[in-house]
């Protein structure tokens, strides 16, 4: 598994949500829109963020996955590929955390 990649995850929710498939939830996940999968995108990452608190690592695998895959299914809809964001965060390793974000809040 470790050859598996979230460009692999991607493609795969690119292909199931163009499948029209009634029993795939990626399908029904496109079908309802954005303000959908934007809503299960923060359950998501309120559960995530629960499972960190409480310290329990199996939820935070299982929830950050999840997180991930709902946040892909958002990018989907929105037609922003990963490429986009890799592409931003490679960006920003060059400069500190502290430098990039004072960048962000300018203008």
């Amino acid at each position: 598994m470790a050859d598996f990649s979230l460009l692999d995850l991607e493609k795969i929710i690119g292909e199931r949500a163009r499948s029209g498939d009634p029993d795939s939830w990626t399908a029904k996940l496109f079908a309802k829109g954005i303000d959908k999968a934007t809503q299960k995108l923060g359950e998501e990452a309120v559960e995530t963020v629960i499972a960190a608190v409480k310290g329990d690592k199996q939820a935070l695998v299982s929830e950050s996955a999840d997180l991930i895959y709902h946040w892909l299914v958002v990018l989907g809809i929105a037609g922003v590929p990963l490429d986009d964001v890799l592409r931003e965060l490679e960006g920003r390793t060059g400069r500190s955390g502290v430098a990039e974000k004072a960048s962000r809040s300018k203008g």
